[in-house]
């Protein structure tokens, strides 16, 4: 009965809140009741949650919606609802099973406001938030739009975006409660306090000071769903001496095989960078797997099952952010092409990293490390304008360190000749990285 109660409860409040925010009228002649229960860190049921939504996949582009885009600022630089976007275009739904008005039946509403559901809702959205928050002296970084930065008497803060989840950082809890203030005002919005998860990521505060994340309760939530909780442990990801063949037979459980890779694919881009080249490798045989690439894939698992606790974690120091670059040129039979490889390091913790096949051929090693330079360097300016905004290391920010286990590589890019002989399509990537070199955005040093 209780949890009946909860339920009826839970489709209330949404209801009350599109009449509050004046989000639907009713007219003549899409809906539906999306549930959902939000759970916390441990897997207990904190809450019933439900959403009125609409069925954003009737609508028509180019009469419906012209526009879509969804809020997200990146992992690399970390849902108050869709219902404060305003509308541009005219949209009609049904009304809301249990909620239909008597004795107009054959009447929808007319949303006045952009709601759960349509394609423009994101945009709307975030139109509006980013209007707001410019209007009382926020400004927008030039490298993720999502963030949002104000500083002035000693006193700064910064806002992440991430579709409609906000975190706040500030330099004290006075400056922190006045701008929270603020968005409460301006939007319906719900105060969570202290962030200590964020996606799926738990933030642990030491008492001498640091930030960790860490997965650990994700990894047993993994391990759990596909039957790997009592599996055995592995010290490494992945065996290098194995060489992955194309499947030439029938596919071995695809549908599992790709939902494992999901699993791994979302931990690698949060807190594991340790198992991003394996889940890189064998996520290229996701649409058909074979009994090689299971046997690779479970020993990522039994990796995770021993390393359940691994976790990254910020000291503050040393505020210097350095970069490793790699690649491999030939590590799989019908390999063609090299797999690169970066990560970068600020304040003692890894905070970018990516590993992908090159999408070039190349003939030798030194071509392939360049490539890997080369995509490594793009990633480096982009973190330079993003910290050029943000407190986080001295200003001007100094030249990022590079470093590279190719001499060759070094010398090519510290060179002003151009005498390699490769295609134009690596001299190009030569180019860049030199570049990039000689205006003070990197410096290369061997390791």
């Amino acid at each position: 009965m209780t949890t009946l109660y909860t339920l009826w409860m839970s489709l209330q409040e949404p209801l009350k809140r599109h009449i509050h925010l004046l989000t639907v009228t009713i007219v003549r002649k899409r809906c539906k009741w999306v549930f959902k229960k939000k759970l916390r860190p441990d897997g207990t049921i904190e809450k019933y949650k439900a959403r009125l939504g609409a069925k954003g996949y009737t609508q028509k582009e180019g009469e419906d919606f012209f526009d879509t885009y969804s809020p997200v600022a990146r992992l690399t630089a970390i849902r108050t609802a869709f219902l404060n976007g305003e509308l541009e275009e005219e949209i009609y739904m049904d009304q809301p099973d249990g909620y239909v008005l008597e004795g107009q039946e054959g009447m929808v509403c007319k949303l006045l406001k952009s709601l759960y559901g349509l394609k423009q809702a994101p945009k709307q959205w975030h139109e509006k938030f980013d209007k707001t928050l410019t209007s009382v002296g926020f400004v927008v970084n030039e490298a993720d739009k999502c963030v949002y930065y104000r500083y002035g008497g000693g006193e700064g803060l910064i806002l992440c975006l991430y579709v409609d989840d906000i975190l706040i950082f500030g330099t004290n809890l006075n400056v922190i409660e006045v701008v929270r203030d603020f968005l409460s005002k301006s939007f319906e919005m719900k105060d969570l306090g202290v962030a200590d998860v964020i996606l799926n990521i738990k933030l642990l505060r030491g008492d001498e000071g640091g930030t960790t994340l860490v997965q650990s309760h994700y990894v047993d939530k993994v391990l759990s769903r596909f039957g790997y909780s009592d599996c055995k442990t592995a010290s490494t990801p992945y065996d290098s001496s194995v060489l992955l063949r194309k499947n030439r037979r029938i596919a071995r459980d695809q549908l599992r095989y790709s939902q494992i890779i999901g699993s791994l694919m979302y931990l690698d881009s949060t807190t594991r960078p340790g198992i991003s080249f394996a889940v890189s490798k064998l996520s290229r045989f996701v649409s058909n797997p074979g009994d090689d690439h299971w046997h690779a894939l479970e020993r990522v698992v039994h990796y995770l099952k021993g390393t359940m606790s691994y976790e990254i974690h910020y000291a503050g120091y040393p505020k210097v952010l350095k970069g490793y670059s790699d690649s491999n040129l030939i590590s799989d039979a019908d390999e063609i092409k090299a797999t690169s490889g970066y990560v970068f390091t600020l304040g003692g913790g890894a905070i970018s990293w990516k590993f992908c096949k090159q999408t070039i051929l190349t003939r030798s090693t030194m071509e392939a490390e360049l490539i890997a330079l080369d995509t490594a360097t793009i990633e480096a300016e982009w973190l330079r304008e993003l910290l050029m905004d943000l407190p986080v290391v001295e200003k001007p920010v100094p030249t990022i360190l590079m470093n590279c286990d190719k001499q060759t590589v070094i010398i090519k890019v510290n060179s002003s000749k151009d005498n390699m002989k490769s295609s134009r399509h690596v001299k190009r990537r030569l180019k860049s990285v030199r570049k990039q070199k000689n205006s003070g955005v990197i410096a290369l040093d061997y390791i």
